[in-house]
């Protein structure tokens, strides 16, 4: 008997088969947790323009050499700069100009006092009315207080690079350099195929027998989560003529990846296997992982495919551990999962198999403690509602100790 694939080695020849999607431009309220596909350069100045930080007074700095509490420095106010405006004289020394925040700066002015540094009420809604003269209460540095044109962003400036992740912070950015339409990476289209005489949509009523097509929905959510498009096809009967028009269907909408759940083990009713060899080529139907041996990875008319196990969370645990990772590659994600150290609160034994355990994590005191969930069984789905993280049980060890620290894959966000 051959022995069973490795899962790093079956992951790393996954991953060099993948290949990245092309670009889409979308509208940019559209681009959120988009991919960005090409790097985005400022055509302009952010600021545009020198502008205030402070509700206040545009000054000349050394009109307030020596003010102070005591002793404040009285200047006549000769203008009213409200944001939105563009003032159109230049300010005198010795003279003061009111100012919102963001308003541009007057020629001839080298800082803001903040309104609170005067004896000017306006920002308490007592009197709105331009004083004819405003007291400040301390001295400013040149440049107090404004904004310099260009000092966020200058003209040729690549402000997001290609492959980020758009949120909404890069939303905003573009926003300020007026692009309305942005170039992404397409979102991959994920073809989900359920199989089995068990299986009833959650629409229908459950029959003797019968079970819901959990499998289908936890994907659909999974992909969606990993920025893919899912697509779940009508559930096919456990015979070859249903498995393969339902594989010929899936090819019609162009997937760029295929994923059924399954027909890969070794029972009378596994007929994907058969579909697969007449329409696609396998290069693996087992993996040295528990859950998730019957696992097959190839192609169908060149579309990447991937078979996994019936069990809901062997499907859910090899979709984290194989097929996320090839998701992202195509969909121009970087991608590097995450892993935390863990102290087990109990004795975990495995098959010897790599194992991926689901656990709780809980901080106590400096430590990160790890729970089993309960019932390991692949069919348990209760253990991935209650995971927190998949606890890693390499080849070989059949038993890990209580106390020892284990490697967790989290599943979410710890606390």
């Amino acid at each position: 008997m051959n022995p069973l694939l490795n899962v790093d080695q079956a992951l790393d020849n996954i991953l060099a088969d993948m290949k990245k999607l092309e670009a889409e431009t979308v509208s940019l309220p559209d681009a959120l947790d988009r991919v960005l596909a090409a790097d985005i350069v400022s055509p302009i100045e952010l600021p545009p323009f020198d502008n205030s930080a402070m509700d206040g007074y545009a000054i000349h700095f050394e009109d307030s050499a020596d003010a102070s509490q005591s002793k404040p420095a009285a200047l006549p106010v000769t203008m009213d700069i409200m944001a939105g405006s563009a003032p159109d004289e230049e300010l005198k020394p010795g003279a003061a100009a009111r100012i919102m925040t963001g308003a541009p700066i007057p020629q001839g002015a080298s800082a803001v006092i903040p309104v609170e540094d005067t004896d000017d009420e306006w920002q308490k809604g007592e009197d709105s009315a331009l004083p004819a003269e405003v007291r400040l209460f301390r001295s400013l540095a040149r440049g107090e207080n404004i904004r310099l044109a260009g000092e966020n962003i200058g003209v040729g400036d690549t402000i997001i690079r290609a492959g980020t992740v758009i949120g909404p912070a890069e939303i905003g950015m573009i926003a300020g350099i007026g692009r309305p339409r942005v170039e992404v990476i397409r979102q991959p289209k994920v073809a989900i195929l359920s199989s089995g005489d068990e299986l009833v949509d959650i629409y229908d009523e459950l029959g003797p027998g019968k079970i819901r097509d959990t499998n289908g929905y936890a994907l659909a959510g999974l992909i969606r989560g990993a920025g893919g498009v899912p697509i779940r096809l009508p559930i096919a009967k456990d015979s070859l003529e249903s498995i393969r028009a339902l594989y010929r269907r899936a090819l019609e909408i162009n997937p760029d990846l295929l994923i059924s759940t399954a027909g890969v083990s070794v029972g009378a009713a596994d007929l994907v296997k058969v579909v697969m060899d007449e329409l696609g080529e396998i290069d693996f139907w087992r993996i040295n992982m528990r859950p998730g041996k019957p696992l097959a990875y190839g192609t169908i008319q060149g579309v990447p495919f991937f078979g996994l196990p019936g069990n809901p969370v062997s499907t859910m645990v090899t979709f984290e551990v194989i097929v996320r990772p090839a998701l992202a590659k195509i969909a121009g994600r970087a991608y590097k999962r995450r892993k935390v150290k863990a102290t087990l609160a109990s004795g975990m034994r495995s098959d010897g198999r790599r194992t991926y355990a689901r656990v709780t994590l809980k901080r106590e005191g400096a430590r990160l403690v790890a729970r089993s969930t309960g019932i390991q069984s692949s069919g348990a789905l209760m253990s991935m509602v209650l995971a927190d993280g998949l606890a890693v049980i390499s080849e070989g060890v059949r038993r890990v100790p209580a106390g020892n620290e284990i490697e967790v894959l989290p599943l979410r966000p710890l606390e």
